[in-house]
């Protein structure tokens, strides 16, 4: 049962001076009726739903390097002058591209059946005509580490380790490992090919795309990942005791160096010497969906905000929305922004790539200079639902090569509890997201922009996150 209130502000009350002083007492601000109102106003704006219909129905995928990433960028131009930001272009550089072909796969023995399932990013290929292996079977990342060298040798590796719905997302990052470096174990355990259980937590067969890496002088071997349906049926089979052999055809290629870019608009401020407020989220996209939560939401979003806050009067800082051209596959948009505005003076970035859903926690990495900014933050974004954590913000891998030059950061954490459903599966499309829970986002960005673009204190170097 909840307490009222009044019996929680008396709970308190009670509480002896050092279990007190152990608890972090709110600094009181008084609420900015100005934050407030374009807080408020943000809520029934409909520009980021419209900016996430445009690219989606437009555009449509955007992979890394294709001639739709190329379309993408002519398409961000065009929007981002329609939509009010200046010095609008597109700052260029060039990117390793990898080309997926033909993939399928199916158990031959002992239930001959399809299987659905896409190659991962970087995936080595087979001979046109596949392979025919037995599977070796591992429940989890773990267990494939535990796995003698050589012992894979003639095989198939299946890794088949379950992610659960997390509201932070953590479980992405203890269960991703086994795409993210699950195909160079087992390349290095001398398996023929490795096949992952998608790293999603949803239980449909629309398999999730995404990258892997193989190290220095581990050579590519094919890699894919099975819808969770497929994937489970399979783990099934398995367990039945029989051996399992599968068919296997993955043609993909490398094709080398090719162009990309980041597009960049901006919303001048009246004082350059404050700094640059960057935000902004990725214009690339994996192939299977339309790019709709991941990250067509997280680029209307920020521009969304940038253009309230604009549209409201002069503000100090200048807001730079970069929309990062790759970070899919390698985060190559990111590492091209921070080279080409190394010494140029940030005061704060931040983006938005996790999804539509409501932000339901914030957290800073802000110098001692600029507390107050966290403080009237707290308060501008509690209406919202919002509470303020305590880990030290600097998450994004667009924005994290700037932010380790020493930039502040905030970041405005989504809920992952469906993310995962849809994340890089063909479902990543229009009507995954939930219109209420997108302006909810956008009226988070818009109060956080406000303050921090026109905070009268001076927002210096901090020691990036670890």
């Amino acid at each position: 049962m909840l307490k009222s209130p009044l019996l929680a502000a008396t709970a308190l009350l009670a509480l002896s001076a050092p279990a007190l002083a152990q608890r972090s007492m709110p600094t009181p601000v008084a609420p900015d009726p100005r934050i407030a109102a374009l807080r408020d106003k943000a809520l029934s704006d409909d520009t980021a739903y419209a900016i996430v219909e445009s690219v989606t129905t437009e555009v449509g995928p955007r992979p890394d390097g294709s001639a739709a990433e190329e379309r993408a960028r002519t398409w961000a131009v065009a929007k981002m002058k329609a939509l009010g930001f200046q010095n609008v272009r597109v700052e260029p550089f060039t990117l390793p591209i990898w080309q997926r072909g033909i993939e399928t796969a199916e158990i031959v023995a002992p239930f001959p059946q399809p299987l659905r399932l896409t190659a991962l990013g970087n995936s080595g290929a087979t001979p046109p005509e596949g392979v025919t292996l037995p599977v070796a079977y591992f429940a989890s990342f773990n267990d494939l580490l535990l796995a003698p060298a050589g012992s894979l040798a003639g095989k198939i590796a299946f890794v088949s380790n379950a992610m659960q719905p997390t509201q932070d997302g953590s479980s992405y990052g203890s269960q991703g490992m086994a795409r993210f470096v699950g195909p160079n174990i087992a390349a290095s355990k001398g398996a023929a090919a490795i096949i992952i259980r998608s790293i999603g937590t949803d239980h449909g067969r629309g398999p999730h795309a995404g990258n892997t890496n193989f190290a220095p002088g581990v050579t590519p071997i094919p890699a894919a990942a099975l819808s969770v349906a497929d994937a489970e049926n399979l783990e099934r089979i398995v367990k039945l005791g029989k051996p399992v052999m599968l068919h296997l055809t993955l043609t993909p290629k490398q094709l080398g160096e090719g162009p990309s870019g980041n597009v960049v608009g901006e919303l001048p401020g009246t004082d350059p010497a404050a700094g640059v407020v960057l935000v902004g989220g990725h214009l690339d996209s994996w192939d299977l969906g339309t790019g709709a939560i991941d990250d067509g939401a997280g680029i209307a979003i920020t521009a969304a905000a940038a253009r309230l806050v604009h549209a409201d009067g002069k503000h100090r800082r200048t807001i730079r929305v970069v929309w990062f051209g790759d970070e899919e596959t390698g985060g190559f948009g990111g590492i091209a922004y921070a080279k080409a505005h190394a010494g140029e003076r940030h005061a704060l970035a931040a983006e938005s790539d996790f999804g539509a859903d409501r932000v339901w926690r914030f957290n800073v990495n802000l110098p001692d200079s600029a507390k107050a900014v966290g403080d009237r933050l707290a308060v501008a974004l509690a209406p919202l639902g919002i509470v303020r954590g305590t880990a030290v913000a600097g998450d994004g891998t667009d924005v994290e090569p700037t932010l380790k030059t020493g930039v502040a950061a905030i970041d405005l954490n989504q809920s992952g509890l469906r993310y995962f459903d849809w994340h890089h599966t063909p479902e990543d499309t229009l009507d995954r997201i939930d219109p209420a829970q997108l302006a909810q986002n956008v009226a988070a960005w818009t109060a956080m922009l406000a303050i921090v673009a026109n905070a009268p204190e001076e927002i210096g170097t901090v020691t990036p996150k670890q």
